[in-house]
Order: C-alpha cells, then structure tokens, then sequence
C-alpha cells in the first residue's frame, strides 16, 4: 500500500512547514490501523519539493514525520516507511535541483519499497490526490485509487477524457480502505 501524504492521509496546506500545522485527514488513522491489522506493509510516498525551495530543511521534515507518526500511534496504527523526495528537477538549491528518478510521477521511491520489503508492485495499491500519484502507480502496474480530498477534485476534473485515469476514484483514504479490505476478503 502507498499513500501520498499531503492532500490524502493529512490535510493539504502548501508546502506544509511546521509540525503543529499537520492535520490528519477525517479517518485516515482508522484506515491505516485496518491496513496494519491486515498485516499490508504500508508507505507513505511524498514529493517534498518545499526542500529544494528552501522553505524547509530535511530536518524539519524529520519532524513533520515524527508528528505525523505520532498522531497514528496515538489511534494504534503505523506506517512502515516514509518515502520523500527533497528535488525539483528546475527550481531551487543547487544540490536538490535534479532531474530525480524518486519525484512522482515517476515510480522511483515505489522501486525502493519494491527492493527493500521484497514485494510485488503489481498487486500493489497506489492511492493520492494528484495525476502524479496516479501516473506513479501505472508506471508499475499497481491499481490506482484517487482520492478527492486535497487536490483530488481538481485532478478528477483533468483527468476525465485525459492520459492519465485511475483505477478507480473515491471519497477519501477510509473509501479506499475498505474497498482494498473487500478486495482482500474475496
């Protein structure tokens, strides 16, 4: 299971910078312990550009994470790893602004979960608010879930008669979840 963060599992905020200002969407807990009792080794994968940018540091952003982390364990769910990408392949601090394999679309930090936790991308699921999200996923074969919280409902509207369709398209991650616990169950 792979999660965009901003936007699907806490609220959007552009270039979210400060711990106390993350806000987890309605639910997203609970769907992420359901995963956890399933045993589904889940990761979150984020675009975080703002680093690039120079509005954050990886530093902050390890805090960010461990406010976010914190905020499951506290509803007894977990996240199996973060994945992030700190590039901009125009834009920002010279050392950060590469044209990067991990920057969604493209599936490079889907490869690294796919090599360290041994798994099949194509029975995987890739659920986000943004055709980059999306793209990702086909870019492996996974089944793709758009979510319309964040920017899901503008990106719904693009992506109707567009390149990029997902799989399938639902309220939020609590939809997503349960469908993929009817998926597991048949």
């Amino acid at each position: 299971m792979f999660i965009d963060r901003d936007g699907t599992l806490n609220e959007e905020r552009d270039f979210l910078r400060h711990p106390e200002d993350l806000r987890l969407v309605d639910g997203a807990a609970r769907a992420i312990k359901t995963l956890n009792k399933l045993g589904v080794v889940t990761c979150v994968i984020s675009n975080q550009s703002g680093i690039a940018r120079g509005f954050f540091s990886e530093a902050d952003l390890a805090k960010i994470h461990s406010a976010l982390e914190q905020k499951l364990q506290a509803a007894d769910a977990r996240l199996d790893r973060i994945y992030y990408c700190p590039h901009h392949p125009t834009e920002g601090i010279p050392r950060y602004r590469i044209d990067c394999e991990c920057r969604k679309p493209k599936p490079g930090m889907l490869r690294m979960a796919e090599r360290e936790f041994n798994i099949d991308l194509s029975r995987s699921f890739v659920i986000g608010d943004k055709l980059d999200d999306i793209s990702a996923g086909i870019a492996v074969n996974a089944t793709t879930i758009l979510v319309l919280t964040g920017y899901g409902r503008k990106s719904h509207e693009m992506a109707v008669g567009g390149q990029v369709t997902p799989d399938m398209v639902v309220p939020s991650l609590t939809e997503a979840v349960a469908f993929i616990v009817e998926q597991a169950g048949r």
